[in-house]
């Protein structure tokens, strides 16, 4: 598609459904599912491990979407978390694509520790183009628009100036494998940027809402082995939106099927990461 279809397909898009209103009006329902739910004995079933957990409840959010996408764009494509698991395909085409996770979190959900989100993001082209995030208990919604910036329930966001790692707060996750190897890895990579000098390494067990602190500045950078493209593809645009920086672990561009990221908020910050980290190997979506 070239680029002058691709505006006219955003076009299009923004004049059906504005993109701010894209988590309300795609799964109206889905926060107050999400926030009941909390409270209530919960189904939990595990995919690839015994911490890589899902719900009935990720399942009927994500059919709540899907249902909304399908029925608005039928001529789109969808990657969606559950789908995937399933054994759907995660192929991004130069097709218009919805990126989609239903419940960001899983795990502070089965425990009804608030941090869960919903993410999605759309791409033209293999370019991410926009994303929504939407924090269901705090009811933030973090939006960003390539080209347009990035914002939180209104609000413009901006990244952190920050270039010194001995100065840097920085976020991750663990991921869900636990074997003594990748568990060596893991934590050999939080004791080098610890002895680096920086603040403090986080995990807060939504990667989708530590890439929105990124953004919002009130963190300095962020890595992780092991999370996948619905995690990573709304939040890659509000970050840069905010004009923070998302790449590979390498040092290299951001590939967005290849299980790893580094982001920050400057150039300097995502480089000094990715020198201090070892790599950690979940191969990839598309290959699944």
């Amino acid at each position: 598609m070239a680029r002058r279809e691709c505006d006219g397909q955003e076009e299009a898009l923004s004049e059906q459904w504005p993109f701010e209103d894209v988590t309300q009006r795609s799964h109206i329902d889905a926060p107050h599912i999400i926030r009941k739910a909390l409270s209530e004995e919960k189904r939990v079933s595990t995919k690839t491990s015994a911490a890589d957990l899902v719900t009935e409840t990720d399942h009927v959010v994500e059919a709540l979407i899907l249902q909304e996408l399908q029925t608005r764009f039928p001529s789109h494509r969808f990657i969606a978390e559950e789908a995937a698991a399933a054994g759907a395909k995660c192929v991004l085409t130069p097709s218009p694509t919805w990126i989609v996770d239903p419940i960001d979190g899983t795990c502070n959900f089965v425990h009804r520790f608030p941090t869960v989100a919903v993410s999605i993001g759309f791409a033209v082209n293999q370019e991410l183009e926009f994303g929504v995030i939407y924090h269901c208990t705090e009811e933030r919604l973090y939006t960003g628009r390539r080209g347009q910036g990035a914002f939180c329930n209104g609000q413009q966001l901006r990244v952190s100036g920050e270039t010194d790692l001995s100065k840097a707060l920085v976020l991750t996750e663990i991921g869900p494998r636990r074997d003594p190897v990748t568990l060596k890895l893991f934590l050999s990579n939080m004791e080098r940027l610890l002895h680096a000098g920086a603040h403090g390494v986080r995990v807060i067990g939504s990667s989708t809402l530590a890439l929105c602190h990124l953004a919002a500045g009130t963190a300095d950078a962020y890595y992780q082995f092991g999370l996948h493209c619905w995690d990573l593809a709304a939040a890659t645009v509000i970050i840069r939106e905010a004009g923070g920086v998302v790449m590979d672990t390498s040092g290299g561009p951001l590939d967005l099927m290849s299980c790893r990221v580094v982001a920050a908020g400057t150039q300097e910050m995502a480089v000094l990461i990715t020198q201090a980290l070892q790599t950690i190997n979940y191969g990839r979506d598309d290959e699944r």
